[in-house]
């Protein structure tokens, strides 16, 4: 199914089959596409790039399909790359994180850092880790299969 081009996200790359390939939820997704385009919330004269998840309810192109910059995009990566290597040893606490340090690292970003730590302001943050944590070993295989693709495209881009 192709992705619409007449609307204010102006789609330049292309995945138009991701319903086929998005993880556990492959061939029983609404998210139909994902593409790189013009934002659209561009102004006259300035230009963004920006991500989309196209869904499509059957019938229709939804309204909740998401649009992000490029910059979010990848910052979404770093806090999932960044949570990944904690709950490697996250087994070392009773809780799955120790709560009198709850920041798992700062990552410097643009002159300041981004704060990745564990929400301890959730009042069910001691079973819903428990259920992250469990969430990503069960995804394990998808997610290594991403990441060790990741890897080797930025490897190829020199980074």
């Amino acid at each position: 199914m192709k992705i619409p081009t007449t609307l204010k996200h102006k789609p330049v790359i292309v995945s138009d089959n991701y319903g086929q390939i998005d993880g556990r939820y492959a061939n029983h997704t609404d998210a139909q596409g994902l593409s790189l385009g013009l934002a659209q919330w561009n102004d006259r004269g300035k230009v963004d790039i920006s991500a989309k998840v196209w869904r499509y309810t059957g019938e229709k192109w939804s309204r909740q399909s998401e649009e992000l910059p490029l910059h979010r995009v990848l910052d979404l990566s770093i806090l999932v790359c960044r949570s990944l290597a904690h709950f490697q040893d996250a087994y070392r606490y009773e809780h799955l994180y120790d709560p009198e340090k709850p920041v798992i690292d700062r990552v410097g970003l643009q002159g300041s850092a981004m704060t990745v730590a564990v929400c301890t302001d959730n009042e069910k943050i001691n079973e819903d880790i428990k259920l992250f944590s469990q969430a990503l070993s069960d995804d394990h295989e998808l997610i290594g299969e991403r990441l060790r693709t990741l890897s080797a495209i930025l490897k190829e881009l020199g980074y």
